[in-house]
């Protein structure tokens, strides 16, 4: 499951460098606001992804119920 996760966020992280490269050529205004809008949209599913992880990561390590930091 981790390595599925991990793909997904490094192919969000390709895909946002792929935009912002397109960014930067010469484009039509419709093509840049569809770019601009696939921009954002990746970037949230990113920080969707990684908070995710955050989360997870401190559920991970929170201490259990039988733990005697609990």
């Amino acid at each position: 499951m981790l390595d599925e996760q991990l793909a997904r966020v490094r192919t969000h992280r390709n895909n946002i460098q792929r935009y912002r490269h397109l960014l930067q050529t010469s484009l039509t205004e419709f093509e840049r606001e569809f770019v601009d809008k696939r921009l954002s949209e990746e970037k949230s599913k990113l920080e969707g992804l990684t908070s995710s992880f955050s989360n997870e990561a401190h559920r991970d390590r929170s201490p259990g119920p039988d733990s005697p930091l609990a």
